[in-house]
C-alpha cells in the first residue's frame, strides 16, 4: 500500500493525512483474465491491515452522486418542524436530529457527548407479503418521505439501488479474499437489508471537549460504501491507535468493513473505528450506504477463519439480532420504543 504522511493542523492538533488502498474495478467489470483474483488479493490485504479502502472506476455515475448530495442539501434546508414530520421510528427509518446520537458501547473512545450531526435514514422496503412485515417486526417497514420535495424520493431510491448493486457485485471478491468459493455469500444476500444514512454535519468554530460531528464507532454490518465528501472530516483509527485522515481523492467511493463481517470472519477482517470532526466553516454532507446480508439467517464463523488454535470468538447470530443490539446502544430514542 502506498502511503504518504503529511502533518496538518485540525483544531490545534496535529493529525496525519494518508493514502488509503485504492482498488481499480475497471478490469474486474471488464472480465479481464486474472482481474478477479488480483483484486481479491488487494482486498484481502486492505481488509486485514487497514479495514478501509477506496474504489475507482466503480461505475456509479458522478451525476448520480452529485444529485444525492443536492437532495441531501434540499432536505437539510427544510424547517425543523417539516423534518420532524418524519421523525425516526422504531424501525430506524426517518429523521434523527442533532444531539440524538451517542455510541455507548465503544471500546476505543469514551463517548460522553452527543453528536452534532443530523441524519435521515432510509432502508430496504420489503414485500408486503413478507411474514415479518405482516407481523410488524422491527426493521421491516416502509420508509418515511418528506412532503413537498418533488423528485427527492425518486433520487434517493435510484441512488440506494445503484449503491446496493455495486456492493453486491463485490461479493465474489469478498469471498475469494476469505479463501471461500466466489458464490459463498450469495445465499445470504437474496433479500438483503440495505440502509442509507443521509447525513449533514453543520460547521462550528467552537468545539467543546470530546465533541464530534460523529463520535468514534465501527459500523454494524457487512460493508459500507461512502462516496468521498467535498469537505474533509473523516478520521480513521489505525491498528497502532493513531488517528489519521484519508487523502482526498475526488470521485472515489470509500469502503469499510462492519462489525458483522468482522465477527463472521473471526476478526480476520477489521471493522475499523472512525469518527467525523466538526467542520470549522463549511457544511459537510455525506451519503453512506450500508450493504448488509438478509436480516434473518443465523451465521456462524466462516470455515476459513477458525481452526484448532483459533476457535470462534463469537456465538452464532443473525444480523437482525446484532443490529438490534447495536441500535439500542447508540440511539437514546430506542428507550421509547417497545417493538415485537
Amino acid at each position: 500500500m502506498s502511503m504518504v504522511e503529511v502533518e496538518v493542523t485540525v483544531d490545534g492538533d496535529s493529525i496525519e493525512t494518508r493514502d488509503l488502498p485504492l482498488l481499480d474495478l475497471a478490469p474486474y467489470f471488464a472480465n479481464e483474465p486474472g482481474s478477479k483474483e488480483s483484486l481479491a488479493e488487494e482486498l484481502r490485504r486492505a481488509s486485514e491491515e487497514v479495514g478501509f479502502l477506496a474504489l475507482k472506476n466503480h461505475g456509479i455515475p458522478q451525476e448520480l452522486l452529485d444529485r444525492s448530495i443536492e437532495e441531501n442539501k434540499r432536505f437539510g434546508a427544510l424547517p425543523m418542524d417539516e423534518k420532524l414530520k418524519i421523525k425516526v421510528d422504531q424501525h430506524q427509518r426517518g429523521y434523527i436530529q442533532p444531539k440524538a446520537t451517542m455510541i455507548k458501547h465503544s471500546t476505543y473512545h469514551n463517548n460522553d457527548t452527543f453528536d452534532l450531526n443530523e441524519t435521515t435514514v432510509f432502508a430496504t422496503e420489503f414485500s408486503p407479503d413478507n411474514p415479518h412485515v405482516q407481523a410488524g417486526k422491527q426493521f421491516y417497514s416502509n420508509n418515511q418521505w418528506p412532503e413537498n420535495l418533488p423528485g427527492f424520493r425518486e433520487t434517493v431510491e435510484e441512488y440506494m439501488t445503484a449503491m446496493q448493486e455495486l456492493g453486491k457485485s463485490l461479493l465474489p471478491l469478498w469471498a475469494l479474499a476469505l479463501d471461500l468459493p466466489e458464490d459463498y455469500f450469495e445465499p445470504y444476500f437474496r433479500d438483503n437489508y440495505t440502509y442509507y444514512r443521509m447525513a449533514h454535519y453543520p460547521p462550528s468554530e467552537v468545539v467543546g471537549e470530546n465533541e464530534y460531528a460523529l463520535g468514534a464507532h465501527a459500523d454494524t454490518g457487512f460493508m459500507t460504501l461512502l462516496p468521498a465528501a467535498d469537505v474533509e472530516g473523516l478520521e480513521i483509527l489505525d491498528t497502532k491507535g493513531i488517528w489519521f485522515r484519508p487523502r482526498k481523492v475526488p470521485g472515489v467511493i470509500h469502503v469499510n468493513i462492519g462489525q458483522f463481517l468482522e465477527r463472521w470472519s473471526n476478526e480476520r477482517f477489521i471493522a475499523t473505528p472512525h469518527r467525523v470532526a466538526i467542520p470549522a466553516s463549511e457544511d459537510r454532507y455525506t451519503t453512506p450506504v450500508f450493504v448488509n446480508p438478509d436480516l434473518e439467517p443465523v451465521v456462524e464463523c466462516l470455515p476459513t477463519c477458525h481452526g484448532p488454535d483459533n476457535p470462534p470468538k463469537y456465538p452464532k447470530e443473525s444480523y437482525w439480532d446484532f443490529f438490534k443490539w447495536y441500535m439500542a446502544n447508540t440511539y437514546p430514542h430506542y428507550d421509547d420504543f417497545h417493538s415485537p
